[in-house]
């Protein structure tokens, strides 16, 4: 079988704080990022204990140039780097036959979650698909969905994990710590966090025949409520967007691969509104 893993960073254990996953953070950033890594490397260990051969990693954090090579499988393949046009779910096509989530958090606004935010905490406040308030993995899910490609492993923290499973049931969900407000955690350590992402790794594809692919229904409609009113103004100016409030941007369409892409488009124009003027 063929796996897909997006690997995000802010879920490992023992993560809290945006100095612990920043590039530009030379003291703790290199050892976080191998924390990181070796947990990717657990799901694969586990996944090939319950029979994956082939996988390809999708280096979703930041950068995008963060999981190290050398603890992963000389077999495994990686994409690697930013502004790919589908982010976190870039890579996937129907040859896949399950999806792992590693590393993951909840969505903005997401109470005693760790490091909580939906792609981005400076610009969007939240993020609403046909009215649902949605994660990172509820955005990149239905992504997958649209290749027939179901999640079935999410990693990360427990509020992470219990928002995923409220809308996927079907998914295995390991939660390698607990929040205590924003900026700290009641954490696994990282040997036992790898041990039970292994574990649930295993889990995940043996009850691969119960999970079901994610979508959204069409016609589907992308709300956005930004930070700034500027951030707004910037994305109203695109095709396709309708102003619904002070801070706020609609866009409608029956392709989620359209709703996606415009999406990204949108919170990064939100984002480059915030140059000074």
């Amino acid at each position: 079988m063929k796996l897909y893993i997006s690997a995000d960073m802010e879920g490992t254990a023992a993560v809290c704080s945006w100095t612990q996953v920043d590039p530009s953070n030379t003291t703790e950033y290199p050892y976080y990022r191998r924390l990181m890594s070796q947990e990717v490397r657990a799901a694969i260990d586990g996944a090939r204990a319950a029979g994956a051969r082939e996988v390809l990693v999708n280096d979703s954090h930041a950068s995008m140039r963060n999981v190290l090579w050398d603890e992963l499988p000389d077999d495994v393949r990686m994409i690697y780097g930013n502004r790919k046009p589908f982010s976190m779910a870039e890579g996937i096509d129907a040859s896949f036959g399950a999806a792992f989530f590693t590393g993951y958090h909840g969505a903005v606004g997401t109470h005693d979650a760790v490091l909580d935010h939906t792609y981005t905490s400076e610009t969007l406040r939240e993020t609403r698909v046909n009215g649902t308030p949605c994660s990172e993995a509820l955005l990149n899910a239905a992504v997958l969905g649209l290749a027939g490609v179901p999640v079935v492993l999410i990693t990360g923290d427990r509020a992470c994990v219990e928002q995923t499973k409220a809308v996927m049931p079907w998914v295995t969900g390991v939660a390698v710590k607990d929040s205590i407000g924003r900026y700290a955690t009641n954490s696994l350590s990282p040997a036992r966090a790898r041990e039970l992402i292994f574990a649930g790794a295993k889990e995940a594809l043996g009850r691969l025949p119960q999970a079901k692919p994610f979508v959204f229904e069409p016609p589907i409609a992308l709300e956005l409520d930004f930070v700034y009113t500027h951030n707004a103004d910037y994305v109203e100016l695109m095709p396709g967007f309708e102003r619904i409030g002070p801070r706020s941007v609609r866009f409608v369409h029956d392709d989620y691969r359209v709703i996606f892409r415009a999406y990204v488009a949108a919170f990064r124009l939100g984002a480059a509104a915030n140059a000074p003027a």
